[in-house]
């Protein structure tokens, strides 16, 4: 596959005629294409010819795609063991910093994702064609440890001179891809659910920006799976109810968004499908970046661009609310629900129903009710249920046990798919539930994604934490020294940690402070989790704005962040999860004392809260733990000091 608008060897790239070269690059171009584009293509392509007209052996490539990114690389220079990652700003005289970031970024993606790149030393170039010369010299370069080098500027006609200063001092013989081309080598993305979601609406599928090693393989089978229930119940005209389950970082909400986006731009409404979740956060975070990236690369206005997103992203329960204004079939034939687990129990959903919106003796269940909505239709439909473990954190959450209670009781007709995972006891399903001579069921081992692919560093990162949570620090530390590539420190020092975040991130690697809702008293230490963050803000806005995650102000509680990740997370913990004897003691500060948890209910969100927040980072974790305070009766250096040592024995080193 060609990912590249226009490649070629250096050699070849100097005899082909300039417009032969730009009548390719239009070609490939599926955009429109504004003049603006044309002269900056036109303004490369000629400076190229000059600059590389001297140089050896090697490849060019203009318009190189980053699919997890949602971008192309301007230019890409492959000689020997070197890679120039050439980002252009035509007619520019300044170096910006965002335009630096640009081009790290793509520098790094390929680093992490592209096997071909991961041997070669690689250099990001930002050429401004108006500025000033910059006079490349050796002490404008350094290297960090993975073969990248800092970012280097130049000005037009400065490009030849500086790849010859970087050919000469570090080309050496590459012989770990002496039998393939560069580009021949495959792309192993794991983008965040928000690249995810921006590559998909623009027309990728799920195999372009999902890794594609055995391990994580079966994200594309349990894709093809579901597509193959749909067509099956469209034919058929049945309805069917599909749950997914799969580790925490798999890739579920990955699959959904699969689906919704494959069919949200159909020209009939025969598979039109929504994906919904009651996660409020995920929901404004995704809508705002589609809706941003839809105005940058068509120049819609945002209101536009926002009208049309939030047809097919929805909340759970504005949906809800569409079922019970009157008796009509929803309009979509397939409805995906984000962590299912976490939809209603009949008591939270009755009492709801009754408060704010009027409806007595409402006597169904969430899940129970949206079923009974989808069966209105009168020929096909099938729901997808996404379906997590260890991640309720709210009262009132049923769990998966409800959505089978409800087919059992109520829609013996539908047909059930779901993968052998739910038959475990931590889902907490009946065995009759599973009895084929009462309910059509399917089993179907596609449906599990046993494999994290949030953190591309650590696959065993969600074992190891599940140790940590449930008290076992040695077998948590066995599985640790298992994690070699994912950072994972502690301190006692809060701007210890902040230095960490930000000297371990890159270009525009997004970083920032999270803390449990419940965890009051870190507002001694600055730290105020009763504060409110518009998430839309706070994973978004660039690292200037001070509400966004990079200023390391605002913290995100357990609920601003499922569903959600960062590149580096400060996890700043409170005394209401504190060791206390070798074990795992559960808190909430009432007026002005701490209160033993007693319900184990509410014990279990706790904990589900910690876990939440441990499991967001992609590259790495620094947890932050106060001294706590001897002459404050509620932050006694005890209720901090037995949770840091236990955390040291699983593993976790100290910043000194």
């Amino acid at each position: 596959m060609n990912r590249a608008y226009y490649q070629n060897s250096i050699r070849d790239f100097i005899e082909d005629d300039e417009s032969y070269i730009l009548d390719q690059l239009t070609e490939h171009h599926h955009f429109n294409l504004d003049q603006s584009q044309r002269y900056a293509w036109k303004a490369q392509v000629h400076d190229l010819k000059e600059e590389l007209r001297n140089l050896p052996k090697g490849n060019v490539y203009f318009e190189f795609s980053i699919p997890r990114m949602g971008k192309r690389v301007d230019v890409v220079i492959v000689i020997d063991n070197l890679v120039f990652i050439v980002e252009y700003k035509v007619g520019s005289k300044v170096f910006n910093k965002y335009d630096m970031d640009q081009a790290l970024d793509y520098a790094l993606d390929l680093k992490n994702f592209h096997e071909g790149s991961h041997k070669k030393l690689l250099i990001p170039v930002l050429v401004a064609t108006s500025a000033e010369s910059v006079n490349f010299s050796w002490g404008d370069i350094s290297w960090s440890d993975d073969g990248i080098s800092n970012v280097l500027l130049a000005s037009f006609s400065e490009l030849n001179e500086l790849i010859n200063k970087v050919i000469n001092s570090y080309r050496k013989q590459d012989v770990s891809l002496s039998n393939k081309e560069w580009h021949e080598y495959g792309y192993k993305p794991t983008p965040t659910i928000i690249e995810a979601a921006q590559a998909l609406y623009q027309g990728h599928n799920v195999e372009e920006i999902s890794r594609s090693d055995s391990g994580a393989q079966n994200l594309s089978k349990t894709a093809q799976c579901i597509t193959e229930v749909i067509e099956s119940s469209k034919l058929n005209n049945r309805k069917s109810i599909c749950f997914i389950t799969g580790v925490p970082g798999a890739g579920k909400t990955l699959a959904g968004l699969n689906i919704s986006t494959q069919t949200f731009d159909t020209s009939s409404k025969e598979e039109h499908a929504v994906f919904l979740s009651g996660n409020g956060p995920l929901v404004f975070v995704l809508r705002e970046a589609l809706a941003r990236d839809e105005k940058e690369r068509t120049g819609i206005s945002k209101s536009e661009a926002s009208t049309k997103i939030n047809k097919f992203i929805q909340n759970i329960h504005h949906f809800r609310d569409d079922g019970l204004r009157s008796d009509d079939a929803p309009d979509e034939h397939v409805v995906i629900f984000d962590e299912a687990q976490r939809a209603w129990n009949l008591e939270k959903a009755s009492d709801f129903m009754t408060r704010k919106k009027g409806v007595k003796d409402f006597s169904m269940s969430e899940p129970e009710f949206l079923i009974d909505y989808m069966n209105r239709r009168e020929d096909w439909g099938v729901i997808i249920c996404l379906v997590g473990v260890g991640q309720e954190i709210n009262t009132g959450e049923a769990g998966i046990n409800e959505w089978f209670r409800a087919i059992y009781n109520r829609f013996p007709n539908w047909d059930a798919y779901y993968s052998p995972e739910l038959k475990q006891t931590k889902y907490g399903l009946k065995d009759y539930y599973f009895d084929p001579g009462y309910l059509n069921l399917f089993e179907k081992s596609e449906l599990h994604l046993s494999v994290s692919i949030r953190s591309f560093r650590a696959e065993k990162l969600s074992d190891f934490i599940e140790e940590v949570i449930n008290g076992n620090n040695l077998k948590a530390k066995s599985i640790f020294e298992e994690i070699p590539n994912f950072e994972f420190v502690i301190t006692r020092d809060l701007n210890k940690a902040k230095k960490w975040l930000k000297g371990n991130a890159r270009g525009t690697e997004r970083y920032g402070l999270v803390a449990s809702s419940k965890a009051v008293r870190l507002k001694a230490n600055g730290i105020f989790v009763k504060n409110e963050i518009k998430a839309e803000n706070w994973f978004l806005n660039d690292k200037y704005d001070t509400r966004s995650s990079y200023y390391l102000e605002d913290v995100a509680s357990e609920f601003d962040i499922q569903g959600l990740e960062l590149d580096w997370v400060g996890i700043c913990w409170d005394a209401n999860l504190r060791r206390v004897n070798n074990e795992w003691n559960h808190f909430k500060f009432i007026g002005s004392k701490w209160q033993s948890v007693k319900s184990v209910e509410n014990k279990e969100y706790l904990s589900n809260s910690y876990r939440v927040l441990l499991t967001r980072a992609r590259q790495g974790n620094v947890i932050y733990i106060p001294y706590g305070d001897s002459e404050d009766e509620t932050r006694p250096p005890e209720y901090y000091d037995e949770t840091f040592n236990y955390l040291l024995s699983c593993g976790l080193k100290e910043i000194k």
